[in-house]
C-alpha cells in the first residue's frame, strides 16, 4: 500500500472493485475509507461489488451497506464509466483478481474503465495481482469477433496479469481512437509468471475453487453449447454433462441456486457426463471435452453459432470442429498469431519467469 496511498492521499477517489479487492482480511473499500481516502465512488463489474450476482446478471446501481458511498455498475446498460460519474474524481483504482483467460470479463471491464479515463483525463492506478492461468494459448481474438467477451487482440489464454494487459492496451493504441491513459501499475512483489497460485477468494459465485478456475478456460465454450458446466450444482465448472446417457456415468442435475445459477442450463434435468474434480488436465487450454462431447451429439452441439465465435474470438475453431479436425491439427493452425503475441507482450511483462 504504501506505493500507492501517497498517490491518493486528499485526491477524490473512484474504485473498481469486487469481492477479491482486498487488504489482508479486509476489503479496499473498507481498508481506504479507515486511512481516511476521500473515496466517492466504487464501479462494479460483472457479478457485483460483493460478487454475489450470477454471471450475465443485470448488475444495479445502489450504495453500499456498510459506508453509504455510491455503486454504479459497469455491467448491465452500461459498461464504461460516464463522464458524470467521473467529473467530481481525480484518480481510479482498479483492483480486480483475474482468471488469465480473455472471455471472463473483468478485463473488458479494464479496457472501458482506461478508455473512460483517457477520454476524461483522469489518473489510473492498477493494482495488480497474479495470474492463476498464467499461460499463452487458444486461438488469437479476430476483431470481427469482438465483444465484451473478447476486446483485445489477445490469446483465449493470455498469459499477462491485469497490470501488464493495461501496459499492453495503452502500448498497443488499441483504446478508441488510438488515445492513451494515463496509467500507473502497482506490481505484485514474490511472484513469477509461471509460479502456482491459488486465490484467496473466488472471483466470481461459479469459480469456487483452484480447480474450477483451471479448468475454466477449457469448458467455458460450453457456454454456447447445449452442454452443463454444472452450474446449477456444487461443482461449476469442475463437471461436464447432458441429458443423455451415452455422454457418460457420472450424473448430475442442475438446480436454481439464488447467487450463482437462477435458471442454470439443463434446470432440473438428469445429466450424463464427466466428473473433473479429480482430473489431471495439464494447465492451459485444451480441446478434448469439446472434441469428446461433439462427437458425441454431432450438429445438436452448437446451439449458439454467434456466442460459441465470441468465445472463441473466431469462427475457424467451429469450422474445424465440424470438419472433425484432431486437436493437434487445430492447434497448428493457431502458431503464427501465438508466435507474434509473444513477441509484442515481451515489451509490457513486469515480471521474470519462474522456471
Amino acid at each position: 500500500m504504501e506505493q500507492y496511498v501517497s498517490k491518493i492521499k486528499g485526491k477524490r477517489v473512484a474504485l473498481v472493485c469486487n469481492q477479491t479487492s482486498r487488504v489482508g482480511n479486509c476489503h479496499l473499500l473498507d481498508t481506504l475509507v479507515s486511512l481516511g481516502i476521500d473515496v466517492r465512488r466504487c464501479f462494479a463489474p460483472e457479478h457485483g461489488m460483493r460478487g454475489d450476482e450470477d454471471a450475465g446478471a443485470h448488475v444495479s446501481n445502489g450504495y453500499d451497506a456498510k459506508t453509504g458511498i455510491e455503486i454504479a455498475s459497469v455491467y448491465g446498460k452500461s459498461k464504461k464509466p460516464s463522464v458524470q460519474q467521473l467529473s467530481d474524481i481525480d484518480v481510479v483504482l482498479f483492483d480486480i483478481q483475474d482468471v488469465g483467460a480473455r472471455f471472463y470479463t473483468y478485463i473488458s471491464t479494464l479496457h472501458y474503465v482506461m478508455e473512460a479515463c483517457a477520454e476524461n483525463d483522469k489518473k489510473l492506478i492498477v493494482l495488480d495481482r497474479p495470474n492463476p492461468n498464467d499461460t499463452i494459448d487458444g486461438p488469437v481474438l479476430d476483431l470481427k469477433f469482438r465483444s465484451f467477451v473478447g476486446m483485445d487482440k489477445i490469446p483465449l489464454l493470455h498469459g499477462c496479469t491485469v497490470g501488464e494487459l493495461a501496459q499492453m492496451i495503452n502500448g498497443e493504441r488499441w483504446l478508441n481512437n488510438g488515445i492513451k491513459c494515463d496509467l500507473t501499475v502497482v506490481p505484485v512483489e514474490g511472484w513469477k509468471h509461471g509460479q502456482p497460485y491459488s486465490l484467496p477468494i473466488s472471483p466470481s459465485p461459479n469459480l469456487p475453487n483452484d480447480n474450477a478456475i483451471r479448468l475454466y478456460p477449457s469448458l467455458c465454450l460450453f457456454e454456447a453449447t447445449p452442454i452443463s458446466v454444472g452450474r446449477g450444482t456444487d461443482y461449476p465448472f469442475e463437471v461436464v454433462g447432458y441429458p443423455d446417457s451415452t455422454c457418460g456415468a457420472f450424473c448430475f442435475t442442475p438446480h436454481s441456486m439464488s447467487g450463482k445459477a437462477t435458471h442454470p442450463l439443463q434446470e432440473n434435468k438428469q445429466c450424463f457426463g464427466d466428473d473433473l474434480r479429480k482430473d489431471s488436465v495439464t494447465r492451459g487450454f485444451s480441446l478434448k471435452f469439446i472434441l469428446k462431447y461433439y462427437s458425441i451429439l454431432g450438429e445438436v452441439f452448437f446451439s449458439s453459432n454467434s456466442f460459441f465465435d465470441k468465445l472463441s474470438g473466431t469462427d475457424k475453431l467451429r469450422y474445424q470442429i465440424l470438419n472433425r479436425k484432431s486437436e493437434e491439427e487445430i492447434r497448428v493452425t493457431w502458431q503464427d498469431e501465438l508466435l507474434r503475441y509473444k513477441k509484442m507482450r515481451f515489451n509490457y511483462v513486469l515480471y521474470d519467469e519462474y522456471f
